[in-house]
């Protein structure tokens, strides 16, 4: 049996040996790595949330809490979603409630955006999207939310191509993946530092997605009650999160 191999069958049993996932997170081990993954479907309430209504910029769990706590609702879970200035804007494309408020970026340019290809993850009426930019703006579709990051990571079930096996380069990272029917965006992330290919394998091996876009690497955060998480740090940029009824306890 080949390394890839034997990776995705002990990985596989990890998740075969844990209750089926819903709208919450668990843990998963692949090589020996830990992780956090989330699950959101069509038809959930999921949402990208940058700033408050007066304009200022969110920046933590605590105040998109807050913000959804106004309409009764609460955070399933939430972590960051995209790479952003120092303003905390983002760096690319950025549409909220079907509002372009970043525009696209289609150059190479420095850092892990620019590593191309880079994509864009797209919430739709009917369920999600990971499309790398080009294919993305040909095709344009009508995203509820979108945020622009990268590299990618998994590109039609290949891995990037400047990802290595042998790296050194380690850093706690995350990202998201769809399936290949649109329904489900898998939100990832490690509990420690791991490479982009380590990473990568994850969504490609044991999540089973064919497309899968990287969010951030030593900045990534998350919120996740389901796990007993709520990571501090910095203020962010964009964030992604699944809202829910106040009275599900984010549970």
């Amino acid at each position: 049996m080949t390394r890839t191999a034997e990776f995705a069958l002990a990985a596989a049993l990890t998740l075969l040996s844990m209750p089926a996932l819903a709208a919450e997170c668990q843990s998963l081990t692949a090589e020996g790595n830990g992780y956090a993954v989330c699950e959101a479907h069509r038809g959930d309430d999921l949402r990208l949330f940058l700033d408050n209504a007066e304009g200022q910029r969110l920046g933590t769990f605590d105040r998109v809490e807050e913000k959804v706590a106004a309409e009764g609702k609460t955070l399933a879970f939430a972590m960051n979603a995209g790479m952003y200035h120092p303003d905390r804007s983002p760096v690319g494309y950025y549409v909220e409630d079907a509002e372009e408020k970043s525009r696209l970026v289609r150059s190479a340019g420095p850092g892990n955006f620019g590593l191309l290809p880079n994509g864009i993850f797209c919430i739709l009426d009917d369920g999600f999207s990971v499309q790398e930019t080009l294919a993305f703006d040909a095709a344009r579709p009508a995203c509820r939310f979108a945020t622009q990051s990268g590299p990618m990571l998994v590109i039609s079930g290949a891995l990037h191509p400047r990802f290595l096996t042998e790296s050194d380069s380690r850093f706690i990272r995350n990202g998201v993946g769809v399936s290949a029917d649109g329904q489900t965006a898998y939100f990832l992330m490690s509990d420690g530092p791991v490479t982009f290919h380590e990473f990568a394998s994850v969504f490609r091996d044991v999540l089973n997605v064919p497309d899968a876009l990287y969010f951030d690497g030593n900045i990534s955060r998350l919120y996740a009650p389901s796990l007993r998480r709520d990571d501090f740090g910095f203020p962010m940029g964009p964030i992604v999160g699944l809202v829910v009824p106040a009275d599900s306890g984010g549970n």
